[in-house]
């Protein structure tokens, strides 16, 4: 079941999305200090491919006080309004009941998009 959702989502804008973050991810790291946040991007890009049968959870060390740095930077330039899309995407596959499986995972990429560091993708 996993194999049909992840699919269906690839065919439905799971493709288009992951190839938005990657090119985002890409633009992020032509500088030296975007590169942190490049590689977050492309977190996402790696869950917005596959989703179904794939959980984000803390990293055991969390990252300390560096992580919530980044996290705060990371909240002012952007990861509000990625992890607001998401939830407006979310809430509107959630009308239906077909839809609600796809508008959880768009809630689980707003989740790691409001602060994806100090997050695994397992």
């Amino acid at each position: 079941m996993k194999f049909l959702g992840n699919i269906i989502w690839l065919i439905f804008g799971g493709l288009i999305t992951a190839v938005e973050y990657l090119i985002a991810s890409l633009l992020m790291m032509i500088t030296i200090i975007g590169i942190p946040f490049g590689l977050q991007t492309l977190k996402m890009a790696t869950l917005a491919l596959w989703p179904f049968g794939r959980k984000v959870t803390d990293s055991g060390n969390s990252g300390g006080c560096i992580s919530i740095i980044m996290n705060v930077i990371w909240l002012f330039l952007g990861g509000f309004w990625i992890c607001l899309t998401h939830v407006g995407f979310g809430l509107l596959l959630c009308i239906t009941i077909v839809g609600i499986p796809f508008g959880m995972q768009h809630f689980k990429l707003a989740a790691l998009a409001l602060t994806p560091f100090g997050k695994n993708i397992s």
